[in-house]
Protein backbone atom coordinates (compact mmCIF):
# COMPACT_ATOMS: atom_id res chain seq x y z
CA UNK A 1 0.00 0.00 0.00
CA UNK A 2 1.17 3.38 -0.58
CA UNK A 3 1.12 6.65 1.88
CA UNK A 4 1.90 10.42 1.06
CA UNK A 5 3.09 12.81 3.71
CA UNK A 6 2.77 16.28 2.50
CA UNK A 7 4.22 18.86 4.69
CA UNK A 8 2.88 22.64 4.08
CA UNK A 9 6.03 24.04 5.58
CA UNK A 10 8.32 26.00 4.02
CA UNK A 11 11.36 24.98 6.29
CA UNK A 12 13.51 21.95 5.59
CA UNK A 13 13.97 19.58 8.31
CA UNK A 14 11.46 21.70 10.48
CA UNK A 15 9.01 20.43 13.35
CA UNK A 16 6.48 19.58 10.62
CA UNK A 17 8.43 17.33 8.80
CA UNK A 18 10.26 15.24 11.82
CA UNK A 19 7.01 14.58 13.17
CA UNK A 20 5.26 13.53 9.47
CA UNK A 21 8.51 11.47 9.23
CA UNK A 22 7.84 9.87 12.51
CA UNK A 23 4.45 9.32 11.25
CA UNK A 24 5.80 7.46 8.32
CA UNK A 25 8.14 5.04 10.04
CA UNK A 26 5.73 2.64 11.21
CA UNK A 27 3.99 2.59 7.78
CA UNK A 28 7.57 1.82 6.08
CA UNK A 29 8.24 -1.09 9.06
CA UNK A 30 4.55 -2.78 7.76
CA UNK A 31 6.54 -3.26 4.14
CA UNK A 32 4.02 0.18 3.15
CA UNK A 33 5.30 2.04 0.00
CA UNK A 34 5.82 5.32 1.41
CA UNK A 35 6.46 9.17 0.13
CA UNK A 36 7.40 12.36 1.76
CA UNK A 37 6.86 15.84 0.08
CA UNK A 38 6.82 19.61 1.33
CA UNK A 39 5.52 21.95 -0.58
CA UNK A 40 5.43 24.71 1.68
CA UNK A 41 7.65 27.80 0.41
CA UNK A 42 6.78 26.28 -3.37
CA UNK A 43 4.54 28.99 -5.65
CA UNK A 44 1.46 27.37 -5.62
CA UNK A 45 -1.87 29.61 -5.39
CA UNK A 46 -4.75 28.83 -4.45
CA UNK A 47 -8.14 27.92 -6.66
CA UNK A 48 -9.75 30.20 -8.71
CA UNK A 49 -13.42 28.68 -9.00
CA UNK A 50 -12.99 28.32 -12.78
CA UNK A 51 -15.28 25.38 -12.72
CA UNK A 52 -12.85 23.61 -15.44
CA UNK A 53 -12.30 20.63 -13.25
CA UNK A 54 -15.92 19.64 -13.22
CA UNK A 55 -16.34 20.45 -16.74
CA UNK A 56 -13.58 18.35 -17.85
CA UNK A 57 -13.40 15.51 -15.29
CA UNK A 58 -9.80 15.05 -16.41
CA UNK A 59 -8.44 14.47 -12.21
CA UNK A 60 -6.59 17.50 -13.04
CA UNK A 61 -7.00 21.30 -12.19
CA UNK A 62 -6.75 23.55 -14.79
CA UNK A 63 -4.09 25.69 -13.46
CA UNK A 64 -1.02 24.53 -15.07
CA UNK A 65 1.88 26.48 -14.48
CA UNK A 66 2.35 24.99 -10.83
CA UNK A 67 3.29 21.73 -9.76
CA UNK A 68 -0.46 21.22 -8.30
CA UNK A 69 -1.48 18.63 -10.48
CA UNK A 70 2.29 16.57 -9.79
CA UNK A 71 1.01 16.59 -6.30
CA UNK A 72 -3.17 15.66 -6.65
CA UNK A 73 -1.95 12.81 -9.44
CA UNK A 74 0.63 11.19 -6.03
CA UNK A 75 -2.56 11.65 -3.76
CA UNK A 76 -4.85 10.00 -6.15
CA UNK A 77 -2.47 7.20 -6.62
CA UNK A 78 -2.07 6.90 -2.27
CA UNK A 79 -4.13 4.94 -0.43
CA UNK A 80 -3.66 7.28 3.30
CA UNK A 81 -2.34 11.10 2.82
CA UNK A 82 -1.30 12.45 5.37
CA UNK A 83 -1.04 16.25 5.67
CA UNK A 84 0.99 18.66 8.02
CA UNK A 85 1.84 22.13 8.08
CA UNK A 86 2.55 24.63 11.51
CA UNK A 87 0.22 27.03 13.05
CA UNK A 88 0.21 30.12 10.86
CA UNK A 89 -2.22 32.56 12.81
CA UNK A 90 -4.08 30.12 13.93
CA UNK A 91 -4.51 28.10 10.61
CA UNK A 92 -2.03 26.24 8.18
CA UNK A 93 -0.39 27.72 5.87
CA UNK A 94 -0.78 28.87 2.63
CA UNK A 95 0.84 26.46 0.24
CA UNK A 96 -1.12 23.69 2.02
CA UNK A 97 -4.44 25.31 1.99
CA UNK A 98 -3.92 25.79 -1.71
CA UNK A 99 -3.59 21.66 -1.84
CA UNK A 100 -6.68 21.30 -0.19
CA UNK A 101 -8.82 23.62 -2.15
CA UNK A 102 -7.47 22.53 -5.26
CA UNK A 103 -7.48 18.60 -4.75
CA UNK A 104 -9.75 18.66 -2.51
CA UNK A 105 -11.89 20.47 -5.41
CA UNK A 106 -10.55 18.25 -8.05
CA UNK A 107 -11.54 14.83 -6.21
CA UNK A 108 -14.68 15.99 -5.46
CA UNK A 109 -15.16 16.71 -9.00
CA UNK A 110 -14.13 13.20 -10.80
CA UNK A 111 -16.74 11.11 -8.64
CA UNK A 112 -14.90 11.43 -4.95
CA UNK A 113 -11.94 10.34 -5.85
CA UNK A 114 -10.58 10.64 -2.40
CA UNK A 115 -13.55 8.85 -0.62
CA UNK A 116 -12.12 5.27 0.78
CA UNK A 117 -8.72 6.81 1.11
CA UNK A 118 -7.12 7.07 4.93
CA UNK A 119 -6.33 10.88 6.12
CA UNK A 120 -4.51 12.24 8.45
CA UNK A 121 -3.52 15.59 9.63
CA UNK A 122 0.12 16.11 12.07
CA UNK A 123 0.20 20.19 13.30
CA UNK A 124 3.43 21.69 15.02
CA UNK A 125 2.34 24.46 16.96
CA UNK A 126 4.46 26.93 19.33
CA UNK A 127 1.49 27.62 21.49
CA UNK A 128 -2.07 28.20 20.68
CA UNK A 129 -4.34 27.50 17.62
CA UNK A 130 -2.99 24.14 16.73
CA UNK A 131 -6.69 22.69 16.98
CA UNK A 132 -7.67 25.05 14.24
CA UNK A 133 -4.96 23.59 12.44
CA UNK A 134 -5.99 20.42 13.09
CA UNK A 135 -9.81 21.11 11.97
CA UNK A 136 -8.95 22.81 8.65
CA UNK A 137 -7.33 20.11 7.46
CA UNK A 138 -9.61 17.38 8.56
CA UNK A 139 -12.63 19.41 7.40
CA UNK A 140 -11.07 18.33 3.94
CA UNK A 141 -10.95 14.79 4.35
CA UNK A 142 -14.59 14.13 5.92
CA UNK A 143 -15.76 16.29 3.25
CA UNK A 144 -14.34 14.04 0.65
CA UNK A 145 -15.57 10.97 2.58
CA UNK A 146 -12.14 9.82 3.27
CA UNK A 147 -11.54 7.30 6.64
CA UNK A 148 -9.52 9.84 9.38
CA UNK A 149 -8.30 7.19 12.09
CA UNK A 150 -7.96 8.32 15.63
CA UNK A 151 -4.39 7.96 18.05
CA UNK A 152 -3.85 8.71 21.45
CA UNK A 153 -4.46 12.40 21.29
CA UNK A 154 -4.71 15.47 18.71
CA UNK A 155 -1.79 14.86 16.45
CA UNK A 156 -0.46 17.95 17.59
CA UNK A 157 3.54 17.99 18.78
CA UNK A 158 5.00 21.36 20.09
CA UNK A 159 8.09 23.36 19.28
CA UNK A 160 9.12 26.34 17.71
CA UNK A 161 13.43 26.34 17.43
CA UNK A 162 14.47 23.76 14.71
CA UNK A 163 14.03 20.33 16.13
CA UNK A 164 12.75 21.83 19.35
CA UNK A 165 9.60 19.26 19.05
CA UNK A 166 11.80 16.15 19.21
CA UNK A 167 11.84 17.34 23.02
CA UNK A 168 7.72 16.78 23.00
CA UNK A 169 8.27 12.77 24.01
CA UNK A 170 4.24 12.79 24.36
CA UNK A 171 3.88 14.07 20.27
CA UNK A 172 6.53 11.37 19.01
CA UNK A 173 4.67 8.65 20.74
CA UNK A 174 1.38 9.95 19.50
CA UNK A 175 2.80 9.88 15.69
CA UNK A 176 4.26 6.24 16.07
CA UNK A 177 0.98 5.14 17.24
CA UNK A 178 -0.73 7.25 14.30
CA UNK A 179 1.38 5.09 12.00
CA UNK A 180 0.67 1.84 13.53
CA UNK A 181 -3.13 2.85 13.60
CA UNK A 182 -3.32 4.14 9.83
CA UNK A 183 -1.19 0.42 8.95
CA UNK A 184 -3.77 -1.74 10.23
CA UNK A 185 -6.68 0.53 9.47
CA UNK A 186 -5.02 -0.14 5.94
CA UNK A 187 -4.90 -3.76 6.31
CA UNK A 188 -8.69 -3.91 7.40
CA UNK A 189 -9.77 -1.73 4.34
CA UNK A 190 -7.80 -3.90 1.82
CA UNK A 191 -10.28 -6.68 2.87
CA UNK A 192 -13.44 -4.95 3.44
CA UNK A 193 -14.16 -5.00 -0.39
CA UNK A 194 -15.29 -1.96 -2.90
CA UNK A 195 -15.96 1.33 -0.73
CA UNK A 196 -19.44 2.66 -1.28
CA UNK A 197 -20.24 4.73 -4.13
CA UNK A 198 -19.73 8.30 -3.68
CA UNK A 199 -22.27 10.19 -5.75
CA UNK A 200 -20.71 13.82 -6.04
CA UNK A 201 -23.13 16.64 -7.65
CA UNK A 202 -21.53 20.00 -8.10
CA UNK A 203 -23.25 22.75 -9.30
Amino acid sequence: MKAIAINGSPRPGGNTEILLKKTLEPLEAAGWDTEYLRIGGKPLRGCVACMQCVERQNGKCAIENDAMNQYIEKMLAADAIILGSPTYFADVTSELKALIDRAGFVALANGGAFSGKIGAAVVAVRRGGGTHVFDTINHMFLTSSMIVPGSLYWNLGVGCLPEEVRGDEEALHNMEHLGQTIAWLGRALASAGPFPKVAVELH
